[in-house]
C-alpha cells in the first residue's frame, strides 16, 4: 500500500538540521513538513521564516509548509518566494477574512494549495474551500505543540472527508499524535499522507531509514 510520509521538521535536531534533512532524504522521506506558528493563532512560536528559508536551501525533497499563523494573507508571499513549484502551503481557515483569496495567492504561484482542519472545525464549515484546494490536513490534535494526545472524534471528521474527496478532488494528510495504528487504520481507508513527530519518527535509537522502512513495512 502507498502512502506519503512527512517528516515534522520542529521535532528535528537543530544542531545538526542540515545532516537530518540529508539522513531524512537518504532514508526514504517523502516530504519536509514545516510549521509556522506566530504566537497569536496558536499559543506558541515554533519555526520561523528563515528556518524553511533554509531546509527549503537544504532539501531536494517538497516542502509542506504549515502555516499556523494569523491572517497569513498579509504575509504569504514572504513565503511563496522562497518556495518551489510543487511544494505546499497550508493556510487555516479561521485564522483570515477571505481565506480564498489567499489561497488564490497560492495557486498562482504555482504552488499546492491547502487548508489545516482543527479539531474544533467542521466539515461543513470549509465545504466551499474543498473544491479550491489540493490537500486537506486533518488536525487530530488541537494545534501548536508537539507530542499531544489524539482525540478520537477527529475519526468521524476524516471518514466524511472521505466520502467527499474523489468528487471534490482533494487528498486528506494526517497531523499530530500519529501512531502506526493510525497508519494501519486510515491508509487503507484513503488518507494519503501522514505528518511523522516523536510518535514514530524523531528520538529513536535506530536511524531514519531503517524507521521509515519499519512503517512503509506495516503489516495491513
Amino acid at each position: 500500500m502507498q502512502f506519503e510520509l512527512t517528516a515534522s521538521m520542529m521535532c528535528a535536531n537543530y544542531g545538526r538540521l542540515e545532516q537530518e534533512v540529508r539522513d531524512l532524504e537518504e532514508g526514504g522521506i517523502d516530504s519536509f513538513h514545516i510549521d509556522i506558528m506566530d504566537g497569536r493563532y496558536v499559543p506558541n512560536y515554533a519555526m520561523s521564516l528563515n528556518d524553511m528559508r533554509y531546509i527549503a536551501g537544504a532539501a531536494a525533497k517538497p516542502l509542506d509548509v504549515h502555516l499556523m499563523v494569523e491572517h497569513p494573507n498579509n504575509t504569504i508571499e514572504l513565503f511563496i518566494k522562497y518556495l518551489r513549484p510543487g511544494d505546499t502551503i497550508y493556510i487555516h481557515p479561521e485564522a483570515e477574512y477571505h481565506p480564498s483569496t489567499t489561497l488564490q495567492k497560492i495557486i498562482n504561484a504555482d504552488l499546492v494549495p491547502g487548508i489545516a482542519i482543527n479539531p474544533g472545525t467542521s466539515v461543513e464549515t470549509v465545504m466551499e474551500m474543498l473544491r479550491i484546494v489540493k490537500k486537506v490536513l486533518v488536525m487530530s490534535v488541537n494545534p501548536g505543540n508537539a507530542g499531544q494526545m489524539y482525540l478520537p472524534y477527529v475519526g468521524k471528521k476524516i471518514t466524511k472527508l472521505l466520502s467527499l474527496k474523489e468528487d471534490m478532488e482533494f487528498e486528506i494528510y494526517w497531523d499530530g499524535a500519529c501512531s502506526a495504528d493510525k497508519i494501519l487504520e486510515f491508509a487503507p481507508k484513503g488518507v494519503k499522507g501522514f505528518v511523522l513527530g516523536t510518535t514514530l519518527l524523531f528520538g529513536k535509537k535506530q536511524s531514519y531509514g531503517e524507521t521509515l522502512q519499519n512503517i512503509r513495512e506495516l503489516k495491513f
